[in-house]
């Protein structure tokens, strides 16, 4: 297998989908965390699309660390239509001389360990980095802006017995320091249905559920990221919680599919969910069909539960099966299931070296 078969796979799935890419000819898109999974899994996406079908688009990566997008776009350096720009999003924006019609914006912080050590940057970054983001998109009349959110929005909802939409909120308790950035998002969510309103911007929020697959970045520490690393390695898959949490996951290129498609198709002033439905289970649940499916059995999971595990940045238990009717009914639909995110994740790691 070539270094990039399974991902050049999925920007080939991408590029034949029902996106409507006439409508990003000639455009120019800023794609904020550039270094992130998402971010350079768009700008991948874009470029490919661009080659492809002749689009003349270019794109702004904005990256707080260069040499981190030298390293993650290192096959990309002789793109023309490629630009980085450096920003660190708690710092005024450097003039951006650029046309800009398109904004993904999905820089966050996203470790966990990290939103309970700089809870104040969490906050600060979240509303620091999106209140300039709207701003740019304002001053560039900007044709449509999307605000990568979180499912974390919902915090508690209970056991409602049903599917969760957009409209179904639940419980997040602010006095906890890990509250701090399920809160940003939505107060973020609210600062982007402000200027929808307020100054007539098309500006969309993305509720991503975990997001994972092929693409994902050397360092990746995520539990989807551990799984997998243990069943290669034939290594038992050890929990520090009793994994009870309800997950919500979509695949990497599903997820580029419904961004790309809320540019045009999604409504000013809405929050979307970006979830395969199918693709819902418990952390156990899915640590079990890791160790069975992929691991065929020759692994195991075992329990070990700190006695400080509150202090370890865990997300609370949550039950939560989000909808995505809503973005279904714009022409959206996941196509990759858990066990084939796993399967095609894994054979990018082993091509990689991940």
């Amino acid at each position: 297998m070539g270094q990039m078969k399974v991902l050049e796979n999925d920007f080939e799935n991408v590029a034949v989908s029902n996106l409507p890419f006439d409508q990003y000819r000639n455009g120019t898109f800023l794609i904020t965390g550039a270094t992130g999974l998402i971010g350079s899994l768009l700008i991948k996406n874009l470029l490919y699309i661009n080659e492809k079908y002749q689009l003349n688009i270019r794109v702004l990566g904005m990256v707080r660390n260069p040499a981190k997008a030298d390293c993650i776009f290192s096959e990309y350096k002789n793109r023309k239509e490629l630009q980085f720009l450096v920003q660190d999003m708690n710092q005024p924006f450097h003039n951006i001389e650029d046309q800009i019609d398109y904004i993904i914006h999905t820089a966050a912080i996203t470790v966990s360990k990290e939103m309970i050590t700089y809870p104040v940057e969490t906050i600060q970054t979240a509303l620091t980095g999106t209140t300039s983001i709207l701003e740019l998109a304002r001053e560039k009349r900007v044709k449509a802006t999307v605000y990568v959110s979180s499912m974390e929005v919902y915090g508690n909802v209970g056991d409602r017995g049903h599917k969760i939409t957009e409209n179904e909120l639940g419980y997040i308790d602010i006095s906890s320091v890990r509250s701090g950035y399920p809160e940003g998002k939505r107060l973020c969510e609210c600062l982007c249905n402000a200027y929808a309103k307020q100054y007539g911007m098309k500006v969309m929020s993305a509720r991503l559920a975990q997001t994972f697959g092929a693409g994902i970045l050397p360092g990746e520490n995520r539990v989807f990221a551990q799984f997998a690393r243990s069943a290669v390695n034939g290594t038992d898959i050890v929990l520090h919680t009793k994994g009870l949490s309800e997950g919500n996951y979509v695949y990497t290129s599903d997820a580029v599919k419904a961004l790309l498609l809320l540019l045009t198709e999604g409504q000013s002033g809405e929050a979307y969910n970006i979830s395969n439905e199918e693709s819902h289970t418990t952390i156990a649940g899915m640590a079990e069909m890791v160790a069975e499916k992929i691991g065929k059995n020759a692994i195991r999971v075992i329990y070990d539960i700190p006695e400080n595990a509150n202090s370890m940045g865990y997300a609370p238990d949550v039950k939560l099966h989000l909808s995505s009717e809503k973005l279904r009914r714009l022409g959206w639909e996941p196509e990759v299931g858990l066990l084939e995110a796993y399967e095609k994740m894994i054979a990018y790691m082993k091509e990689n070296g991940i």
